[in-house]
């Protein structure tokens, strides 16, 4: 290992009179044993509950301390007030989160050697016996060697160099040196260094919120870079030290270890029980942390769903009602996390104005504002704060100016709004509140200017418009004012597939509708657009889309009981009956569309019909996609793709025609004959010889010419005259076609039929990494199959490279042929889950379901999904001797929910309770293997 500070060290000073006191090797000796029983011992305090998370963290900054301090004496490093006899002044000190007095388990410790002028050898030597001694303990040290003019230099080039010396704490040597560096540092940051400096930190927490989460609500949030973690507390306190020039004497260093910036009080922002508050919020997540740095024995910052329970079960949450203790925990956790924010809504901008006024030279600019109220240097304030409790609509009233003025709102006044929240209870029923709650619901969205704008007038358009929701959630308006909100507030998802809380999903559920109203999402769906804009009953679809999940976390079917609350709801609000119904409908039915294109075969006449006769109306089901899009793309980023907006479409254009009279059963045969002329004309143009078009015209069923589109159909036409052209009836004919257009890959195969062909192909895309999306088997006329696989790569894209679709050509090919043997290339091959991932429970399900098909039975498989689950599922039917008509497959996370249109060896429904139980009881089997082969 290289020496860690030879680099800076002058080769015209004499040698230092740092002579070590013990041996290296001694002193390691010695400190190991040392630190490994007073470690222990912080610990098992920590884990009696005899020490809060702060205490725990002070503690073991106190211990490494000592530590540190003992290893200097050690090395022989210059200590007192004097200077060594060669003139040498010097102070090692903490830094950063170990100079704020606190310390994690496994956390970095950040070292400072501070000199007046360029260190001796013989002080190189010794800080080299200190960090490796350090190393050898099994510590991480984060170190600079530095002068106070290069520290300095450093802090104004550097952000992160400056804010690490805010919290430079003294641990061996001359202390005046950091109180001259201390000293001017603060000289430094007045004026533009200083206003560079808190925009510096803001923006770079900014950039870790994009990293970590711009999301507080994540369901495995980072506790300490997310949003609402402890990063954003230590940031407040950065930007209002260094304002209010408060962080750099020592006497402010009690209330810094409390977590809590001495600005808060000194501005007035926070009465002394909200101060209280906030010590506990600061405590409550450093026992989070040190509890995760034990359970997991190294560093990690992120509450993964594998350590959620057991961190949960040491902080004493247990089972309460239909709330699991894991449950009750991470909900406590997002209170906390909001609670992070709205310190950030109230502080950060009271110290920005405080700063721009403080640059200026002048006191706070108060003028009258809108509607009697007051604007603060330029930002809405109330001239009278108790007004929100003897008129609680005034907080309304407020929003409502500030909305239609488009003003950002005074951090005072979101403090008081904050304070007296729960006088919004009593505006549950008031017509007033209600409608002024409806139009920040649904603020109109800013509509994309038109081309002759755009052209004639650049950057005039209107700013977008503030989305106030979020605000109406962190102040704790919607809790009291939305009966049954408070349920899902901060309730997490654990199903691998939803990456926020409930509360957060279905606020960007909102956020999401209103972006598409500003054609800015949905792209792969421009009918989205369309109708989004010609919606006529917009308050109605914001309603249900706010409330399509407030059912959650009851114990029963959430739609159900959330088109109950719905209905209380919207009374409330004072919806007439019509509306009310309209809403509480959109609520039960909002997975309907998603679970029918995803779940169920579209091209089935019935499942149309029965759509359409639960739908009725042309007007709900505009409604019903664009509440259904809104909610699948608030998942998160790979739950929306171009093959499900395909298949949306698809289902949403098939009812349209049957509710606006078009499309009936009656009429397929027109269809088909309508199909079948158009792709003939087509093969025709393409010079096709006469014969191979006339065989390819006969081969198809009814069905099989209603699931195509042109395209399609021209593509298995070529295949069948490739495949006559080999002359050879056992050939194997494949076509792999990338449509980036619909963000899909299809393959065809066009063979004989043969027993388990559809379990081979889809062992065969197991191996290849692809993930299947959908399937089609259509029987031929001449006994020849033509199977039709949909399917994306392991990251939901399209298989795009040449190279990528030989592979799978080829791996197809030899499976087929049967030159892999399957099974023993499955077996041998690794699908792990992640630990993480495996500590959430997926129970296994068959559901078989003989009404909504007329010709098929459908069953349906919930497990947990792995890449081989597919393959193991269709060997069972296969071995079963049900024939596959078609497959859907979703996966919601880790839940694969696989769909399969079967019949019979003689092609008919299974229709005895023996063949239903037998079935069940061999799929239930298959996926009990599976979870085994997983665990």
């Amino acid at each position: 290992m290289p020496a860690p500070a030879s680099s800076i060290a002058s080769s015209h000073k004499a040698a230092s009179s740092c002579h070590p006191t013990l041996s290296r090797q001694d002193a390691l000796e010695r400190l190991r044993t040392e630190l490994s029983l007073q470690r222990d011992r912080i610990r098992q305090k920590f884990e009696q509950r005899e020490t809060n998370g702060v205490e725990t963290a002070r503690n073991l900054a106190l211990l490494m301390d000592h530590v540190i301090e003992e290893l200097a004496r050690y090395a022989g490093l210059p200590h007192g007030p004097r200077s060594t006899k060669d003139g040498e002044a010097f102070c090692l000190c903490a830094t950063g989160g170990y100079g704020a007095g606190l310390l994690a388990p496994f956390s970095d410790v950040d070292l400072l050697f501070l000199t007046e002028d360029q260190p001796s050898e013989g002080l190189v030597k010794a800080i080299e016996y200190v960090l490796y001694t350090l190393w050898d303990l099994g510590l991480r040290v984060g170190h600079a060697t530095r002068t106070i003019a290069s520290a300095l230099e450093m802090a104004g080039t550097d952000q992160t160099s400056c804010t690490t010396l805010l919290d430079i704490r003294p641990l061996y040597g001359q202390t005046s040196l950091v109180l001259t560096l201390q000293e001017k540092l603060k000289q430094h940051l007045e004026g533009p260094a200083l206003e560079q400096f808190v925009l510096g930190a803001i923006t770079q927490r900014e950039e870790r919120h994009r990293k970590f989460g711009e999301t507080p609500y994540l369901v495995e949030p980072h506790i300490k870079e997310g949003k609402g973690g402890l990063r954003d507390l230590q940031v407040l306190n950065w930007i209002g030290h260094a304002v209010l020039g408060n962080g750099l004497p020592g006497h402010s260093r009690p209330k810094q270890d409390q977590g809590l910036a001495p600005a808060c009080a000194l501005l007035g922002l926070l009465t002394r029980r909200e101060i209280s508050r906030t010590r506990s919020l600061w405590n409550f997540l450093w026992t989070v942390r040190l509890n995760l740095h034990y359970v997991t024995g190294r560093p990690e910052e992120r509450l993964t769903f594998d350590v959620q329970p057991i961190i949960g079960a040491r902080m004493r949450y247990g089972n309460h009602g239909h709330q699991r203790g894991v449950e009750r925990f991470m909900r406590h956790h997002f209170l906390m996390a909001r609670a992070v924010m709205r310190l950030t809504h109230v502080f950060q901008p009271a110290i920005l104005l405080h700063l721009r006024n403080q640059l200026l030279h002048r006191p706070p600019r108060v003028e009258a504002g809108p509607d009697s109220f007051q604007r603060v240097d330029g930002c809405l304030s109330l001239p009278n704060p108790l007004a929100l409790v003897r008129e609680p609509i005034t907080v309304f009233q407020f929003l409502d100016s500030a909305r239609r003025h488009q003003l950002a709102l005074h951090p005072a006044a979101i403090q008081h709004i904050i304070r007296f929240e729960r006088h919004s209870a009593s505006l549950r029923h008031n017509a007033e509140a209600s409608a002024f709650f409806i139009r920040l619901l649904c603020d109109p969205a800013r509509l994309p200017p038109s081309p002759d704008t755009a052209s004639t007038s650049p950057g005039m358009e209107e700013p977008d418009r503030i989305f106030w929701l979020p605000l109406l959630n962190e102040t704790g308006i919607l809790s009291h004012l939305l009966p049954g909100w408070s349920r899902i507030l901060g309730r997490t998802q654990f199903d691998g597939y939803h990456i926020h809380s409930v509360d957060a999903h279905t606020i960007e559920s909102v956020r999401v509708l209103r972006m598409i109203e500003q054609g800015r999402m949905a792209d792969e769906l421009p009918l989205a657009y369309r109708l989004a804009r010609t919606v006529t009953q917009r308050p109605l679809l914001y309603l249900a889309t706010l409330l399509h999940d407030i059912g959650k976390g009851r114990g029963g079917d959430h739609s159900e009981l959330g088109a109950e609350i719905a209905t209380r709801i919207c009374q409330q609000l004072g919806l007439s009956a019509s509306d009310t119904d309209t809403v509480s409908w959109l609520v039960l039915h909002h997975l309907l569309l998603s679970r029918t294109a995803f779940g169920r075969d579209i091209d089935d006449p019935q499942t149309i019909l029965d759509l359409a006769d639960t739908i009725q109306s042309p007007k709900r089901l505009r409604l019903l996609l664009l509440l259904s899009i809104a909610d699948i793309r608030a998942v998160g980023p790979r739950a929306w793709n171009a093959w499900k907006a395909t298949l949306l479409g698809r289902l949403y254009t098939r009812i349209a025609d049957v509710l606006e009279g078009g499309l009936q059963a009656q009429e397929d045969d027109e269809r088909v004959e309508h199909n079948r002329h158009i792709v003939q004309n087509a093969l025709v143009d393409e010079d096709m010889p006469a014969a191979d078009i006339a065989y390819f015209m006969k081969l198809g069923r009814a069905g099989y010419w209603l699931s195509f589109d042109e395209q399609s159909h021209i593509r298995h036409a070529r295949l069948v005259s490739q495949h006559l052209a080999g002359q050879r009836d056992d050939a194997i004919t494949i076509d792999i076609a990338p449509l980036p257009n619909r963000g899909i890959t299809e393959l065809t195969v066009f063979c004989k039929d043969q027993p388990g062909l559809f379990s081979r192909i889809t062992g065969a895309l197991a191996l290849c990494g692809a993930t299947i999306a959908d399937a089609r088997i259509h029987t031929l006329h001449n006994g020849m199959v033509l199977d039709t696989f949909w399917f994306q790569d392991p990251h939901g894209e399209v298989f795009m490279e040449p190279e990528h679709v030989e592979r799978l050509r080829d791996t197809i090919m030899q499976v087929m042929e049967g030159t892999i043997n399957l099974d023993e290339t499955l077996s041998a091959a690794s699908f792990p889950l992640t630990r993480r991932l495996e500590a959430l429970p997926i129970p296994s399900r068959v559901l078989i379901d003989n009404d909504a098909s007329e010709n098929h039975s459908i069953v349906e498989v919930n497990g947990r999904d792995r890449p081989a689950l597919l393959h193991n599922i269709t060997a069972t039917l296969s071995r079963l001797k049900l024939h596959i008509s078609s497959a859907h497959i979703m996966t919601y996370g880790l839940r694969a929910v696989d769909v399969f249109y079967v019949t019979d060896a003689e092609g008919h429904k299974l229709t005895t309770p023996e063949q239903e139980d037998a079935l069940q009881t061999a799929l239930l089997e298959t996926l009990r293997h599976t979870e085994a082969d997983i665990t």
